[in-house]
C-alpha cells in the first residue's frame, strides 16, 4: 500500500457533488451542544464569589472549580476524535450530550465543594466527546457554500457562549430563580440538553471512518498524560507563583508531547504499509497539507488571544471600574454587537474577499479595536467605561471574521475518513491556546501595580498577537476560495441554506 496521502483541497465542485445533504435539524442540535460548552466555560466566572461563600470552598477549591473543567476538556480532546472515527459520530456526540447533562444537573445540585470539582471534571470529559464531532459532522455533513454557512453559525455561536457567558451567569444570580442562586447557571443546562437529545438521531447523519480505526492505547496514553502535564501548570502556575513543580510538568509534557509524535509518525508509516494493525490516533500524514499545519498556527495565535483579553477586561472592569458581576457583563454587549454583525456575515466576506483576506481583516480590526482600548487605559482611566465601547465594539468586529474562517480553512481540505482526528487536533489547539493565553497574558497583566496600566499594556500585547495572526494568514494556501475568480465559482455554485 502507498504511504501517500492525496493532501489536495478539493474543489467546491466536487464536494457538493459527493457529500450528502444535511438533514434540516442538524444545526440547531450540533450548536446547542457548542452553546453550552462556550457558556460553561466562562459564565462560571461570575457563579465563583457566591458559590464559594454558600458551599465554603477554599481558594484551591474554587481555582479548581474552573480548572478541572478546562483540564478534563483539553486532555479528552484528541481521543475523543478518535472514538468519533470509530464507534460513530453521531453516536459520540449524543453520549458526549447525555453525559454533559447529567453532569450540569451534578453541578447544580452539588452540596460540597469537592462534589462541584467533581462534577466540572465530568462536565469537561462529557463536552470532550460532544467538541471533536461537531466539527466533523460539519466538515462531512455540508459542502461548499452550505460549508462555509455552517462555520459561520458555529463561529457565531461559540462567539454568543463566549462573550454573553458572563453576562447571562450575572442575569440569572441577579433572578435568582426559584431561589437556586449560583446553582442555576449550571442547571440551565438541563432543559437545553433534554430538549436537544430527543433530536439526535433524528437530525444527525451518522459518520464515521470507513474501517473503524482502532484506538491505539499507548497513543491515547501518551497525549493525554502529555496535555494534563502543559495545560495543569498553565491553568495553576499563575495563581500560585510559578512553583517547581509547574516547571517540572512543562518540561515533562514537552518531552511527552515528542513521544507521541514520533510514536503517531511510525503507527501512521506502518498503517500505510499495512504492516500493523495498528492505528494512530492523529494521522501525522495531515500536516503535509499546508493548510492543515499552517491553520493550525492561526488557530494557536488567534485563541491564544480570546480567553487571556476576556480575563484581564473581566478584572479590569470589576478591580479597575469597580463594577459588579452584572455591570462587567453589560459592557460585554459592546462586544457581543460588533461580533453579531460580522459573523452573521462572515461567509459573504469570505465568498467575496477569500478566507485569508476575510481572517487578516478579522485580525486587523482586532488589533485597531485592542489599541482604543490601549488609549482608554492611558488617557482616559476616569472617563467612565463608555469610552471603552468603540474598542470593543471595533474588536467584536475582527473576532466575527476571524472564528468560522480560521476553522474552516484548517478543515476544508482533511479526507472525510480523518475527519474526526482533525477535529480532535484543531479542537485542542483551541484550549491549550486559551490556557497558555491566559498564563502569558498574565504574567504582563500581574506585572503591572496599577490597574489601568495593566490592562494596557495587556491589550497593546494582545494587539501585536493579532498582527502576529495577520501575519500568519499569508502563509495559508490559496484555496478554491481564495484563488482569483473563486468568488465568482463560489457564487454560482451557492446551494440553499440548509439547516
Amino acid at each position: 500500500m502507498s504511504t501517500s496521502l492525496n493532501t489536495r483541497r478539493p474543489t467546491e465542485a466536487e464536494t457538493e457533488a459527493t457529500a450528502p445533504t444535511a438533514p434540516k435539524g442538524l444545526l440547531p442540535v450540533v450548536l446547542t451542544a457548542t452553546f453550552m460548552t462556550a457558556l460553561d466555560i466562562f459564565v462560571v466566572n461570575v457563579a465563583l464569589p457566591s458559590l464559594q461563600g454558600d458551599l465554603g470552598a477554599g481558594p484551591a477549591a474554587v481555582q479548581w472549580v474552573m480548572a478541572g473543567f478546562s483540564l478534563a476538556l483539553a486532555a479528552g480532546l484528541v481521543t475523543a476524535g478518535r472514538l468519533g472515527d470509530r464507534y460513530g459520530r453521531r453516536r459520540v456526540f449524543g453520549l458526549g450530550l447525555a453525559l454533559f447533562t447529567l453532569a450540569s444537573a451534578a453541578c447544580g445540585l452539588a452540596p460540597t465543594a469537592a462534589a462541584l470539582v467533581g462534577a466540572r471534571v465530568a462536565q469537561g470529559l462529557s463536552a470532550a466527546l460532544m467538541g471533536p464531532q461537531v466539527l466533523a459532522i460539519l466538515r462531512t455533513a455540508f459542502s461548499g457554500a452550505a460549508q462555509a454557512r455552517a462555520f459561520a453559525r458555529y463561529g457565531l455561536t461559540m462567539g454568543v457562549g463566549a462573550v454573553f457567558g458572563q453576562l447571562i451567569g450575572g442575569l440569572l444570580i441577579r433572578a435568582d430563580l426559584f431561589g437556586l442562586g449560583w446553582r442555576s447557571c449550571f442547571l440551565i443546562n438541563l432543559p437545553i440538553g433534554l430538549a436537544a437529545l430527543p433530536l439526535v438521531r433524528r437530525s444527525l447523519p451518522e459518520s464515521r471512518a470507513p474501517q473503524r480505526p482502532g484506538l491505539d492505547p499507548v497513543g491515547v496514553l501518551l497525549v493525554t498524560t502529555a496535555l494534563t502535564g502543559l495545560v495543569l501548570p498553565l491553568i495553576q502556575g499563575p495563581q500560585l507563583h510559578w512553583p517547581l513543580w509547574t516547571g517540572l510538568c512543562l518540561g515533562g509534557s514537552l518531552a511527552l508531547l515528542a513521544v507521541f509524535a514520533v510514536h503517531q509518525h511510525r503507527a501512521t508509516t506502518a498503517a500505510a504499509t499495512a504492516t500493523t494493525a495498528t492505528t494512530p490516533l492523529v494521522d501525522t500524514r495531515l500536516f503535509r497539507d499546508r493548510a492543515f499545519s499552517a491553520g493550525l498556527l492561526a488557530q494557536l495565535a488567534f485563541w491564544l488571544g480570546q480567553g487571556s483579553f476576556f480575563l484581564v477586561l473581566a478584572l479590569h472592569l470589576q478591580f479597575g471600574r469597580g463594577l459588579d458581576a452584572l455591570g462587567a457583563g453589560l459592557v460585554f454587549t459592546a462586544i457581543g454587537l460588533g461580533y453579531l454583525i460580522t459573523s452573521n456575515t462572515t461567509h459573504r466576506v469570505t465568498a467575496r474577499l477569500g478566507e485569508r483576506r476575510t481572517i487578516a481583516l478579522g485580525g486587523l480590526l482586532m488589533a485597531l479595536g485592542l489599541g482604543l482600548l490601549a488609549l482608554t487605559a492611558y488617557g482616559a482611566a476616569d472617563g467612565g467605561v463608555r469610552w471603552l465601547a468603540p474598542g470593543l465594539f471595533v474588536d467584536g468586529l475582527g473576532m466575527g471574521l476571524v472564528i468560522a474562517p480560521v476553522t474552516s480553512v484548517v478543515l476544508a481540505g482533511v479526507e472525510p475518513r480523518l475527519a474526526g482526528s482533525a477535529a480532535g487536533v484543531v479542537s485542542t489547539v483551541q484550549q491549550v491556546g486559551g490556557a497558555l493565553g491566559i498564563a502569558l497574558i498574565g504574567l504582563v497583566y500581574y506585572g503591572a501595580g496599577d490597574p489601568a496600566a495593566a490592562f494596557g499594556r495587556s491589550v497593546l500585547a494582545l494587539a501585536v498577537l493579532e498582527l502576529v495572526l495577520v501575519g500568519l494568514v499569508r502563509f495559508l494556501p490559496r484555496g478554491a476560495h481564495g484563488a482569483p475568480g473563486a468568488a465568482e465559482a463560489h457564487r454560482a455554485h451557492e446551494a440553499p441554506r440548509e439547516g
